[in-house]
């Protein structure tokens, strides 16, 4: 069933737990989303990340079978666009029935990244669908392309909790993307996760907080910064990474024997929606059987 992320992260806010927001890039990945959510009977977040997946497969390809699934999933899901780029972007994925956006301004002067914001918000009202905002820096291409060096990415990208009040004030979004030590992708080093920086803009701007670069953290990190305001964590890139060692194994198992691509793909989805079962459990402080 369709939800906005505005309503899904209320959900979580009345349990004091976290959404997973899972990117997608294959019919194999949404539906070991689904399955995971329903198996778990869990809410969750359907996501695209066009800017990073776009070389995969379009937003309008993988958007119309993303909206399938989620209309007819047994709990509460939400499609969202991940770091949309710009308007065009975001109205093409709202044209397709998305129930939120995010927009991602970040590496722009704070004026600009707030007309920027402030136009997605009003451009999603017309739909009737949420919108996510960043303010800091997530990943080294944000922090660099900010202007940014490999030696300084550290505390210096964190979020300012000033800053974000006054852009949650200047934008009117419902959840907003911070900067408190994690990264996109692989991590390079162990994070330094500032877990009190999460409370104090919880508490300083009223929305809901958002991790992105979730993957590669341990459990214990995680609910850590659900304890502190996390309501919505984004994660894809150890679940892709563990379905292609998955895929790797049952290749090597087979030998000189016949390996096929549908046999391919259902491994990656099996362990894919391995993964998300542990994950949802997680972030839900839920019991795995």
């Amino acid at each position: 069933m369709l939800v906005t992320l505005k309503s899904i992260l209320r959900l979580a806010e009345a349990d004091n737990k976290a959404i997973a927001a899972f990117n997608v890039t294959t019919l194999e990945g949404i539906r070991a989303v689904i399955a995971a959510a329903e198996e778990t009977g869990q809410p969750v977040i359907l996501q695209f990340a066009n800017a990073a997946h776009s070389g995969y497969i379009s937003l309008h390809e993988i958007g119309q079978i993303m909206m399938l699934y989620a209309d007819e999933a047994k709990v509460p899901v939400c499609v969202h666009l991940d770091h949309g780029a710009n308007l065009e972007e975001v109205h093409e994925a709202l044209e397709l029935g998305f129930t939120s956006v995010m927009i991602d301004g970040s590496a722009l002067p704070y004026e600009k990244n707030v007309a920027l914001t402030d136009a997605t918000v009003e451009l999603a009202q017309g739909f009737g669908a949420s919108v996510e905002a960043e303010i800091g820096s997530m990943g080294r291409e944000e922090f660099l392309s900010a202007g940014g060096s490999e030696a300084d990415l550290g505390e210096s990208s964190y979020t300012d909790p000033d800053q974000a009040a006054r852009f949650v004030k200047d934008t009117g979004i419902d959840a907003l993307a911070c900067s408190f030590g994690t990264v996109h992708g692989i991590y390079l080093k162990a994070p330094k996760l500032d877990v009190d920086r999460i409370k104090v803009i919880r508490e300083k701007t009223g929305k809901p907080v958002v991790m992105h670069g979730g993957s590669g953290l341990s459990d214990e990190d995680f609910r850590r910064c659900i304890q502190n305001g996390v309501r919505k964590i984004n994660f894809y890139t150890y679940a892709a990474k563990f379905a292609g060692d998955a895929v790797r194994e049952h290749v090597s198992e087979a030998g000189d024997g016949n390996v096929y691509f549908h046999d391919v793909a259902t491994w990656g989805m099996e362990s894919m929606k391995k993964t998300y079962i542990h994950t949802i459990s997680v972030f839900s402080n839920l019991k795995e059987s």
